[in-house]
């Protein structure tokens, strides 16, 4: 199933199941249905049998809607780095420290954004950079939760973009600035439930900037792959529905690139993750 919240014509956010280009509201098949994409993943159990044969309902073409941010605001967005092989070789010969146990940084709920908005260029920094990664929705969530238990903690996955201030991101030890500049998070286009994607760590990831290839790998090749980071993570905190985890992105960045390539006002950056979809961002100056 592919959930996503949309606008359509001036209206208040809405959810949608999204079958190739039609959208069914989910209102019209469940009417007791919750409002909140918070909430649906919370209840899923419960919502779920209520939606087989949805895709024959009525619906509309998904190009009279806005694609919104898919969750409206998740607890927590942990963030791993220097998780892709390609990518510490990028880190080290930038003189960065190369780690042997998972490295976790935060960014703020406040810095997402939708999968067709605009990402801000700084006032205060020219380093803008891009960063593709697969983003895991959690759904049942809890602590402690094991390595063989994590692929049933996970609601779906989305495409993100963890956009990164480099100066502002190096300057302290602590990455949680740089990450978390508003709309510096974009994410969806849709949650694509993890029953559709099964093991996400086969799957080709790609990001573009002006329609040139970028990064270009295979989750595969992650380092510390997506229920090592379930497990870890909860060993320290309660995982709770919706909150977000960014996996790691592959070679590729700007900042990797002799000179750098950071991103300029008017660049569009496009995201994709084979089998979940595609979201594409204008750089525009911050507001």
């Amino acid at each position: 199933m592919k959930l996503i919240r949309y606008s359509r014509d001036g209206a208040p956010p809405e959810i949608g199941l999204l079958f190739d280009a039609k959208v069914v509201p989910l209102a019209a098949v469940l009417p007791d249905a919750p409002g909140r994409m918070m909430e649906v993943v919370a209840g899923w159990d419960g919502i779920a049998p209520a939606l087989a044969g949805a895709g024959g309902a009525t619906g509309f073409a998904l190009a009279e809607a806005r694609i919104l941010c898919p969750l409206e605001a998740p607890e927590k967005i942990p963030a791993i780095g220097l998780n892709y092989a390609d990518h510490i070789e990028e880190a080290r010969h930038l003189g960065l420290t190369i780690p042997t146990e998972q490295v976790w940084f935060c960014k703020q709920p406040s810095c997402l954004n939708g999968p067709f908005d605009g990402i801000e260029m700084p006032k205060v920094s020219d380093k803008l950079d891009y960063e593709v990664e697969l983003v895991a929705v959690i759904g049942k969530g809890g602590r402690h939760i094991t390595r063989e238990e994590a692929p049933s903690r996970i609601f779906g996955y989305m495409v993100g973009n963890d956009v990164s201030v480099r100066d502002w991101q190096t300057r302290t030890p602590q990455w949680m600035m740089g990450k978390s500049f508003d709309t510096h998070g974009p994410v969806g286009p849709a949650i694509v439930t993890s029953d559709e994607i099964g093991d996400p760590h086969r799957l080709a990831i790609r990001s573009y900037v002006n329609g040139e290839l970028r990064q270009n790998s295979n989750l595969k090749h992650l380092v510390f792959n997506v229920w090592d980071q379930v497990a870890e993570l909860s060993q320290a905190m309660t995982l709770k529905p919706g909150d977000l985890i960014f996996t790691g992105t592959p070679g590729g960045v700007g900042l990797g690139f002799n000179p750098p390539k950071f991103l300029q006002t008017g660049d569009v950056v496009r995201c994709e993750i084979e089998g979940i979809g595609a979201i594409e961002n204008r750089v525009v100056a911050e507001a």
